[in-house]
């Protein structure tokens, strides 16, 4: 099992054979070894679709032995007539030997006449024997041509009947393909062809049986399609089973013709490749840009044509609907509702509010498949464990907090069998070897834990146990792994996988918590304080996981907290409270700096993190945490318990599901998340799919990246002239820091145009045939198609989720740098449009610097006050410093009047700013209570490369912390 960049010791088709005598040796490695005359070497590789070296390719013959999808169909036919209807097939069998044994016969008896009529001497009539030949094969060729007569007959039959059972196949073949693809998503989702038949077979042998043909294949299909649900989502993670139950359903409606390859197409990509200065302008300003780019890219579906124009009718009936909580259950305006069906409505939803494409996306899937594809699958392990033999492996896959050791070997307790386990690292595979061959001999469960540690072993660990001579009944082979690029292929594909996954919610993370505090622990001291400092060290600890899920509202980086750093703080909070002064008190300084800075803060590294953590604890670590009246949040309160028995009935209380607002984050944090997850998933589909020439739409991929390619090309702003800038800038003082700015920015603009121009050409030109198509034209292409941005031009320019939206911030940000570099500064400044904002801002300090006599540049430091002009009210420069607009607010809303932060409304997941004038002072001004200091990003990505500065904005309220925990910031791009 050969991998790409294998080190073979034999070099194929190098014949570097050493004559020696009158036998051939050959050098392998360092030994000369003899070489028969009928030596082949054949060399077998379980990657798919392995991109060897040009040089490999060149010495050897690569044959693709990779099923299809129709090849796979008739294999799956033949195994379902020979389970259902085997006389049939042993018929065909039959049949088939037959016609090849007459055409046999027919060609000998042609040779020989053929011999005879050649080798006669003199007149071929004076030939007794070949007359007799003649008559022979006269007779015999009627014989034959009647017997393969009757056998096309035999054979239309047989196929007819063959075909009745073709649904069962076809079904087969789209299924086992949907589990290949997800090898694509994780590398650890591999599944054989083996495992798959396995599954085939028994989905026919268990089945309801039915004399009726049509019920029986209902029966079969229903049966095998749950039975591959179940098989594949047990060993997917959470997040990618709804993802595969989409899937599912979505392939096997497009084998049904039910959706359409252009409706599959809009649903996965939306309105990405729309450039917005392109399409018809959005009838109202609620409307996001993204939204009304979905609209239109829908409206090209034959029962959504008219929807931009009915929108701009009704725009209030649409904006009431689009504003209710959860508006796939209310019903569509402009009658939709009576006119769509699921899957239609899905369709729209994801137009308008990707937020509830799941929800609605589980409604499809329900009305698809039916309910039970729609509820989640609990993992079983007592029947993972049922399903298992001594021979097959049983590999959970790792995620962060979850581990299967106690589950597993509560089970081994439970049927009262012996489990062992080792943790897998440097020199532990000789215990491994000393373990396997014991239990193998004995019985009971061996566990080897963390098997991405040891790679190397896993083959030899394969080989072991699927080639040992009857091992004992009772043994099993348990391990588990994180994700690992290298873990080999072979052994996940003869290997029962699982996940074990902890729940969601606080309430699910209390719970795991409380589990692992002892009776002791909890009584180890009399301190009144200790036990509710106990539970709010917990809360705390279910907090700051949980908020990694909004991204970054919750975390800038989502940090690996685990369980040493809730041991550490519990037992910093006891050796504080045993060494407490009682007259004194608690002393929360320390608390605070503990939690903040040492325990859960040493895993933290960015700055606004480390804020935000340093509030958590500020806000809720305090003498009120003491009294009856303290809450997290409504209805989440420190309980007052004596045991663990009564913690623990507390909290089985508490919701499933908890609000954002329990975080310390605005109810929209949820429709941020939701609308996460629904973007990664239809990504994730969207990177699946196979990249085919045909698009199933009548128009192929080339065709339509060809006529996009033209589209952009045609838009392309024209090339700056270097000397035509050179003079500009030199009129307007070359030595100026700003001047010198725009220089820099328009050389690296002109390198993206260029980057953008050759490679468009290129693109053409190797679709038309006229040069080759390389690598990087092929990812281009594939990119394009898929409505992305070709990763070569992000590495040179910017960030951005769809093409459209990349094209027209080019568009957008050249307009800028050439209205300044030829019609004069501009007023006001579109900071989201500059390849480097930092060196935009510190050109600014630069010019206020040179501008006051005895300032210096290391001493002057940025300020700002907010304005309440648009960027059309500003008619001229302000005295100092720069107007900067098109920065939105990100969880928060903006009071204009009062010029101050303020809630946001519902589903309105960020606010435009108004213009805000940025300008330097010669001194640090004290901190103010009243006001928050706003971190600025680039983009909605929350890191120190997004980083720009940080501004202060009026909040008016009591505290600032409350906008700490919002994870507010200002961003210079949603998109």
């Amino acid at each position: 099992s050969s991998g790409i960049n294998a080190e073979w010791p034999l070099r194929p088709g190098e014949k570097n054979f050493i004559k020696s005598g009158s036998t051939l040796k050959v050098k392998v490695g360092d030994k000369e070894c003899d070489v028969s005359r009928g030596f082949k070497m054949y060399i077998t590789t379980k990657l798919p679709n392995p991109a060897y070296t040009p040089e490999i390719s060149a010495r050897t013959s690569i044959i693709d032995f990779t099923v299809t999808m129709k090849g796979l169909e008739e294999q799956l036919l033949g195994r379902v007539i020979l389970t259902e209807k085997a006389e049939l097939e042993s018929e065909r069998i039959q049949m088939l030997e037959d016609v090849n044994l007459n055409k046999r016969k027919m060609k000998e008896l042609e040779d020989n006449l053929l011999y005879k009529l050649t080798s006669t001497q003199g007149s071929l009539v004076d030939d007794p024997t070949l007359i007799e030949v003649l008559q022979i094969t006269k007779v015999t060729a009627g014989e034959v041509n009647e017997k393969l007569v009757i056998a096309a007959e035999t054979e239309l039959k047989i196929n007819s009947a063959r075909e009745e059972f073709r649904p069962v196949a076809a079904r087969g073949s789209i299924l086992y393909f949907l589990i290949t693809e997800m090898s694509m998503v994780n590398v650890m989702y591999q599944t054989s062809l083996v495992q798959f038949l396995k599954l085939f077979d028994l989905s026919m042998e268990k089945s309801q049986k039915s004399p009726i043909t049509s019920k029986r294949l209902e029966s079969i299909i229903e049966h095998l399609t749950f039975a591959v649900f179940e098989y594949t989502c047990r060993g997917l993670y959470e997040d990618h089973k709804f993802l595969f139950t989409l899937l599912l359903a979505l392939k096997i409606d497009l084998s049904r013709d039910k959706v359409k390859h252009q409706e599959f197409q809009t649903l996965i990509k939306g309105g990405a490749a729309l450039d917005l200065n392109a399409v018809q302008p959005k009838p109202s300003a609620w409307i996001l840009d993204i939204t009304w780019l979905n609209i239109v890219s829908l409206s090209e579906l034959f029962q959504f044509n008219d929807l931009p124009s009915k929108v701009a009718t009704n725009d209030k009936i649409w904006k009431r609907w689009f504003d209710t909580d959860q508006p796939e259950e209310e019903e569509m305006p402009d009658g939709y509702n009576q006119s769509l069906d699921v899957f239609r409505k899905l369709l729209m939803i994801r137009a308008w509010c990707p937020d509830r494409i799941i929800p609605q996306a589980r409604k499809y899937i329900a009305n698809s498949l039916g309910d039970r594809y729609a509820e989640a699958v609990i993992l079983n392990l007592t029947k993972t464990w049922e399903e298992s033999t001594p021979d097959v492996p049983l590999v959970c896959l790792l995620s962060m907090g979850s581990d299967p050791t106690q589950s597993i070997e509560n089970l081994a307790k439970m049927h009262k069998l012996e489990c062992r386990s080792i943790s897998m690292g440097q020199g532990q595979e000789v215990h491994a070897r000393r373990l396997l061959s014991q239990f193998m001999a004995v019985g009971g469960w061996v566990l080897l834990q963390n098997c991405h540690l040891a790679l190397g072993f896993l083959d030899e660990l394969l080989g072991t146990v699927t080639e040992a001579e009857s091992p004992n009944a009772n043994f099993r082979l348990w391990i588990t792994t994180e994700i690992h690029p290298k873990f080999p292929i072979n052994f996940l594909q003869s290997s029962i996988k699982f996940t074990n996954e902890p729940p969601q919610g606080l309430k699910a993370g209390l719970k795991r918590t409380y589990a692992t505090i002892t009776k002791e622990q909890l009584d180890i001291t009399s301190v009144p304080q200790w036990k509710p400092m106990l539970y709010a060290v917990a809360f705390l600890h279910s907090l700051v996981q949980e908020r990694r899920k909004f991204g970054p509202l919750g975390w800038n980086i989502p940090y690996e907290f685990n369980q040493a750093d809730f041991t550490a703080t519990v037992q910093f909070v006891q050796n504080h409270l045993d060494d407490m002064d009682p007259k004194r008190g608690v002393s929360w300084g320390t608390v605070c700096y503990m939690i903040g800075e040492v325990q859960y803060g040493g895993r933290v590294t960015d700055d606004f993190d480390k804020i935000l953590l340093n509030t958590c604890a500020k806000v809720w670590f305090r003498d009120a945490m003491f009294l009856k009246n303290f809450c997290f949040y409504k209805g989440y309160v420190i309980p007052d318990c004596q045991n663990l028995e009564q913690y623990q009935n507390y909290i089985e209380t508490l919701p499933l599901s908890d609000t954002p607002e329990v975080f310390g984050l605005h109810p929209n944090a949820d429709v941020s998340y939701q609308s996460k997850v629904a973007k990664e998933a239809l990504e994730t589909i969207l990177n699946v799919q196979p990249k085919d020439s045909g698009g199933g739409s009548g128009e192929t991929r080339e065709s339509v990246v060809y006529r996009l390619a033209q589209e952009m090309l045609d838009k392309l702003p024209p090339d700056y002239i270097a000397h035509e800038v050179k003079a500009r800038i030199h009129k307007y003082g070359h030595l100026a820091p700003m001047n010198i700015f725009l220089k820099q920015e328009i050389d690296r603009m002109q390198r993206v145009i260029t980057c953008v121009r050759s490679t468009l050409t290129d693109l053409k030109l190797a679709i038309e045939g006229t040069i080759i198509m390389s690598e990087k034209l092929r990812e281009a292409l594939d990119n394009i198609y898929d409505a992305k941005v070709p990763p070569f031009w992000t590495r040179i320019s910017w960030d951005s989720s769809t093409i459209g939206f990349w094209f027209t911030e080019l568009i957008e940000r050249n307009s800028q740098f050439h209205t300044w570099c030829f019609n004069g500064r501009p007023h006001v400044f579109w900071m989201t449009g500059f390849f480097n904002p930092q060196g935009f801002l510190t050109a600014m300090r630069q010019e206020v610097t040179r501008a006051h006599k005895g300032w210096a540049l290391d001493q002057v430091v940025l300020n700002n006050e907010m304005t309440k002009s648009t960027k059309d009210d500003i008619t001229a420069p302000p005295p100092e410093g720069v107007f900067v607009h098109g920065l939105f607010l990100d969880g928060a809303g903006w009071d204009r009047r009062n010029s101050r932060l303020i809630e946001s409304p519902p589903k309105v997941l960020s606010a435009p700013l108004p213009v805000i004038r940025i300008f330097a002072e010669n001194q640090v001004m004290a901190k103010d209570s009243k006001m928050y200091e706003c971190p600025i990003y680039k983009k909605p990505r929350r890191t120190d490369l997004t980083f720009i500065a940080t501004v202060v904005l009026r909040h008016g309220t009591a505290d600032v912390e409350k906008w700490i925990m919002r994870g507010v910031a200002l961003l210079c791009d949603i998109k």
